[in-house]
């Protein structure tokens, strides 16, 4: 289970970009929506540890969290994916699956994880991290790294940016499937109305505190019909890329 407690963070010039927000999550799938520069990516780096809150708790199973690192929090079970997967000049996907898993699995088990996000590893294993693969690959032998580490809780920052139709119906399944099968927690940071259809609570994030906070049958009607919501989330909320 995971808490944040009061939390604020504030960049130079005392910009105040969350404030005091508190937040239990401990359903399988949760997913965090808002309009943009609402606090919903500093929010998951946050809880990741990229970056640190100028004030509040957070809380991992009951232990406090807080100061550790991005490194440290891995080691306590975090995963974060980002919005645009970092390329690595000369790092084979095999390689990153191996730090991944923490050590040299066989062909057998990468080949289990990668199909689980529709790739072939002997397709795969010997590609390099680089331009060659498109956005879409990129992001789900993302999310097969997030698989092969089995964590107690993967974030994902907004895993439909930047990709094509095929690409976001096919994350659609993947997540579909994460849900079906994973132990521990998911955190989605999404605008896809398709993604908040499969989360078990939303959250609404405006402002930089939380706004809304509850079930998808409870919030995704009310995001969807209120003016409060702004032009801007509504049209990203009708899930255009999808249709």
């Amino acid at each position: 289970m995971l808490e944040l407690r009061n939390i604020g963070f504030e960049v130079e010039d005392s910009k105040e970009i969350l404030h005091d927000v508190n937040l239990t999550i401990d359903d399988r799938f949760v997913a965090i929506t808002g309009p943009n520069g609402g606090g919903k990516s500093t929010l998951a780096k946050i809880i990741a540890g990229i970056n640190t809150p100028t004030s509040g708790q957070i809380l991992l199973d009951g232990e406090d969290i807080t100061g550790l690192s991005v490194s440290e929090r891995a080691k306590k079970g975090i995963s974060y994916a980002f919005q645009q997967p970092v390329r690595f000049k000369g790092l084979r996907v095999r390689d990153l699956m191996a730090l991944a898993s923490g050590k040299k699995s066989s062909l057998a088990e990468d080949c289990e994880i990668l199909s689980e996000v529709g790739l072939c590893a002997r397709d795969y294993m010997d590609r390099e991290l680089n331009d060659s693969l498109s956005g879409g690959e990129m992001k789900r032998i993302e999310i097969a790294m997030v698989l092969a580490r089995g964590t107690k809780l993967s974030i994902f920052d907004e895993p439909e940016a930047g990709i094509d139709l095929w690409s976001f119906q096919n994350l659609i399944r993947v997540f579909e499937k994460m849900y079906e099968q994973t132990k521990g927690n998911i955190l989605i940071i999404s605008h896809q109305e398709r993604i908040l259809n499969i989360a078990d609570k939303i959250v609404y994030v405006k402002n930089g505190t939380v706004e809304k906070y509850g079930t998808r049958k409870e919030i995704l009607p009310m995001l969807l019909s209120s003016a409060d919501a702004g032009p801007q989330t509504c049209s990203v909320l009708t899930d255009k890329m999808a249709k």
